[in-house]
């Protein structure tokens, strides 16, 4: 925010963009509480495979050299991915019941 529109264009352009987005939603009825509610569970269900994502790369040695991941953050994060995983099946699991 501390720099001038023209050296940000593109910070500035997100900003605009998302305001417009946000009274589109509010112009057509949206309810926010939905919306939020709705976000967080697509969120839900990309964060699993993009942990196990971060992991794989994380664990590369072509990609990271030397600062792979040690034993400690691996059994932190594929447990991780794992709890996860179980949350968005139970999700799944649970979706029909309600």
């Amino acid at each position: 925010m501390s720099e001038k529109a023209e050296k940000a264009k593109q910070f500035y352009a997100v900003i605009v963009i998302s305001t417009f987005v946000g009274l589109l939603i509010n112009y057509i009825g949206i309810s926010p509480i939905r919306a939020l509610f709705w976000t967080a569970m697509i969120n839900g269900l990309l964060a699993p495979p993009l942990l196990v994502l971060i992991m794989l790369v994380s664990n590369n040695k072509t990609i990271m050299g030397d600062r792979i991941n040690g034993p400690g953050l691996n059994i932190l994060g594929w447990a991780a991915a794992a709890v996860m995983f179980a949350a968005a099946v139970g999700l799944f699991l649970t979706l029909g019941g309600s």
